[in-house]
């Protein structure tokens, strides 16, 4: 018999309480059938210092020793033993039936959970639902909200296994719902996240349940449910860059409301606290319980009269921070409004076994299971890494593009002709070019180059972070006036005192001044992502921030398209910190930044785009403009572009962390943004990019159709065909 599940226990003095009685944090990472789900819950119950277990209750330790012996058995128990595992509910239950005698219902739940876990693995299911049914019951019944989600999780798994996917889609419908009103419960963005990431599990097993249940019954519209709870999940993403950036989500907020909003949420978490104490007790305290219920109901008011006040002064706020599924995550009927006749939307999901494809139009929705994830991802990479070649495509290449193509686009080929392709990724897929994909409906007639027609040629292509914010984005861009002037250029940096440029040739060996200045006040941590920045800037001769020299020829070409009047550049030493965050940039429609750029995936927040890093004297100044400024800008552009982007830190640029930088951006106010994937090359990159503005602004095209434009005509040009000049470069937003 294999076992599927591991329960582990950490124990901790409760503060107070007698000397055997124990805080149990119980932790469950449990197995479905077609996802696993790994999550811990940490249950805790603090009760105010004042309350005491009386000293003569003899049965805590007994009941602590019992429970101690089971977790024991139960470990050892992952070698399969069946015998081992009832050895193990045995003593479950003699810890169970301890606390009842005490009444302690918080460490009943805890004890009710290890049995139903053995029984689960025994596979003996009702045994184990009946436990669980009881520990959930006890878990209403002390307010345990947390310990709540794992019961209904665990049932959830359970009932599926039996295929009563109706049951436990209601399990973990409620589940979820409890995690989406605990989220509000964590003011500081730190802990709001690392919560949401704990629970994201939950909303993957949610999609793939609604997904059988599609099977099942396909015109009941389980499906748009899945593709609901698939943007649902997606607000963690931004929540968790919030947070590493530092974002201020406090601009125009009365300082006063904040630490009001942030008091009241202390104490609506120290009364829920004392309240499930209370109900823990084996002779509850009615009148203490209704007082502590009617101080909880005064608590909420305070915090919706707040709630409102911040609203009024920036109601961007809470959309960001604490999306509600119902008015800020969108349904099906919401998404289809914002495609046009000529859009299909492509939403994918991938998970360990089963992935997801949604394909929406602005009036059908159809439904596709893909494979797991790791065949989806080691495709997806392999076709990355064979088109970073200047060179031509050899057939090994051509062979995984096509695989991949045939995993993610075949099965929507025939919606594909004529449409533009907006897309919404997952994982591994956020990081290709889906316009250098092999178009699925051109036929092949022979082996070689000849017969890859990439995607691009056909459909203009977009990508988004989720189609909820882009609904947002609109909202917010609806009444913005356009901006007066047409484009802004930043352009060929001084990146090293030896640039032939810089006056006095001497290497700078100083700590950047404005480093130096921040780090003085800093904690440990952040004096060593500072340090990061700092040896990134002084280490570039030698690393590759080298002068880019095709950026001039290019920001030259371009400014020529625009009247004088227009436009503003700033070129070399212009090009730096302070007029990158100018004031001045919101009179313009276009902001483009040919110069070097970087993404790091594992600190999102060192992400960025580095300006001039010398002056004429040869003395360093601020040049590094990261995601962390990006967000607290004002950038209320139509169109930002980032030419010539590189990573410092690697050669593959993944693309979560470019998503880092494009939501920052559109965060600044960019209603879209062009980026690349990777290392670009600076005379391709410069050619694509004049082709992309002639197109832009005097054909009178779209962002969107001018980029598909410029890719064509590099693709037609035999110096720059493969896709390594042309494919790196995504526009993602708003596409009309």
């Amino acid at each position: 018999m294999k076992v599927k599940n591991k329960l582990k226990f950490w124990q901790y003095l409760r503060p107070k309480y007698s000397l055997y009685a124990l805080i149990i944090l119980l932790g469950i990472v449990f197995s479905f059938h077609s996802v696993r789900i790994k999550t811990t819950f940490s249950e805790l119950r603090i009760a105010p210092e004042e309350i005491k277990i009386p000293q003569e209750n003899v049965t805590s330790p007994a009941a602590k020793q019992a429970l101690e012996a089971g977790l024991a058995l139960y470990q050892q128990s992952r070698q399969q033993s069946p015998r081992l595992l009832r050895q193990a509910i045995t003593k479950y239950e003699t810890a169970w039936q301890l606390w009842q005698k005490v009444g302690d219902k918080s460490s009943q739940s805890v004890a009710l959970s290890g049995i139903g876990q053995a029984y689960s693995d025994l596979g003996e299911t009702s045994k184990a639902l009946e436990a669980y049914n009881q520990a959930l019951k006890l878990r209403r019944a002390i307010r345990d909200r947390n310990g709540q989600v794992t019961t209904l999780g665990n049932i959830a798994s359970l009932e599926r296994s039996q295929g009563n996917l109706d049951k436990s889609q209601k399990r973990i419908k409620a589940a979820i719902a409890i995690i989406e009103d605990l989220r509000k419960n964590y003011t500081n963005l730190d802990q709001r996240s690392a919560y949401f990431a704990s629970v994201q599990g939950y909303y993957k097993f949610y999609i793939d349940l609604l997904m059988q249940l599609h099977k099942q019954n396909p015109k009941q519209g389980y499906d748009a449910q899945a593709l609901h709870i698939a943007e649902r999940s997606r607000a963690r993403g931004l929540i968790e860059l919030l947070r590493d950036a530092k974002a201020n989500l406090c601009k125009g907020i009365d300082p006063n409301l904040l630490k009001e909003e942030e008091r009241w949420q202390e104490k609506y978490n120290e009364k829920e606290k004392i309240l499930s104490h209370y109900l823990n007790q084996p002779q509850q305290p009615t009148q203490l319980i209704a007082a502590t219920q009617k101080e909880i109901k005064n608590i909420i008011k305070q915090q919706d009269r707040i709630a409102a006040k911040i609203h009024a002064q920036n109601p961007d706020r809470e959309k960001v921070i604490n999306p509600k599924p119902n008015r800020d995550i969108l349904k099906l009927p919401q998404i289809q409004k914002l495609l046009d006749k000529n859009t299909l939307l492509l939403h994918y999901s991938l998970d360990q076994k089963n992935s997801y494809l949604w394909a929406i139009t602005a009036n059908s929705i159809s439904s596709y299971q893909l494979p797991g994830r790791k065949q989806i991802e080691d495709t997806a990479q392999k076709f990355r890494g064979g088109i970073q070649t200047p060179h031509e495509l050899p057939p090994e290449v051509i062979q995984s593009a096509n695989e991949l193509s045939q995993i993610i686009l075949a099965p929507v080929a025939k919606k594909l002709p004529g449409k533009r392709l907006v897309i919404v990724a997952d994982g591994a897929l956020q990081d290709i070019p889906f316009a250098a994909l092999p178009d699925v409906n051109q036929t092949p007639q022979t082996q070689g180059e000849l017969n890859y027609q990439p995607l691009m040629l056909n459909h203009e292509i977009v990508n988004l972070p989720s189609a909820s914010a882009t609904a947002i984005q609109r909202q917010k861009l609806a009444n913005r006036k356009p901006a007066p002037k047409k484009l802004a250029v930043f352009a060929d940096p001084v990146y090293s005192p030896n640039d032939e440029r810089v006056a006095a040739q001497k290497q700078n060996k100083q700590l950047n001044p404005i480093v130096a200045k921040l780090t003085t006040d800093m904690s440990e941590m952040e004096q060593v992502e500072r340090s990061q920045i700092e040896t990134l800037i002084r280490n570039q001769p030698s690393r590759g921030f080298t002068r880019l020299p095709g950026t001039i020829t290019e920001a030259e070409a371009i400014l020529k398209l625009v009247p004088t009047a227009s436009r503003q550049q700033a070129i070399g030493f212009d090009a730096n910190f302070n007029s990158a965050t100018s004031n001045s940039l919101d009179q313009f429609r276009i902001l483009h930044f040919a110069t070097h750029g970087f993404v790091n995936y594992d600190k999102p927040e060192l992400s960025g785009i580095v300006l001039s890093l010398f002056d004429r004297q040869g003395d360093s100044i601020p040049g590094f403009l990261r995601l962390e400024d990006i967000w607290n800008i004002n950038y209320p552009a139509d169109l930002v572009v980032l030419s010539a982007c590189e990573t410092g830190l690697g050669k593959d640029v993944n693309g979560e962390g470019l998503v880092g930088l494009t939501r920052g951006l559109m965060y600044a106010g960019a209603a879209r943004v062009v980026v690349s994937l990777w290392n670009v090359n600076d005379e391709g990159t410069s050619v694509l990019m004049q082709e992309f503005y002639q197109e832009m602004l005097q054909q009178n095209k779209t962002p969107t159709a001018a980029l598909r434009e410029a890719q064509r005509k590099l693709w037609l040009n035999p110096e720059f065909r493969s896709p390594f000049y042309w494919a790196a470069f995504t526009l993602q937003g708003e596409w009309l």
